[in-house]
């Protein structure tokens, strides 16, 4: 049976699956890229639950006070955030320059497109 108190792990490998699945079936390359993106919110996911604890405070010292979350992994999946806006970013303007070169963005038709001589 599943263990209630693990529900954010189920969550992120359900996520992460689903990303895969979008990343590897789909020949739409805004469909991928929405699946690289799933992906990526199932790492965050996995990292954030990661680094709470419970019981845990904010590393401020103070009397009574003896278990602390670290801030690392929060303040390392910001960055994350970032740049994966920023890799989107390029990605999407990739996925643009292919469609004004190809005049699509199916992977089977740019790839019959490059076949023919």
């Amino acid at each position: 049976m599943l263990n209630p108190g693990l529900y954010n792990y189920w969550i992120v490998i359900f996520l992460m699956m689903t990303g895969l699945y979008m990343v590897i079936a789909r020949d739409n390359l805004i469909k991928k890229l929405i699946g690289l993106n799933v992906f990526q919110v199932s790492v965050f996911m996995l990292y954030i639950s990661m680094g709470k604890i419970t019981g845990g405070t904010a590393p401020i010292f103070a009397k009574g006070v003896g278990t602390f979350s670290n801030p690392l992994p929060h303040v390392l999946i910001l960055t994350a955030i970032v740049v994966g806006v920023a890799t989107t970013a390029v990605g999407l303007a990739i996925v643009v320059r292919i469609y004004e070169a190809y005049g699509t963005i199916e992977e089977d038709d740019i790839y019959l497109q490059e076949e023919e001589p």
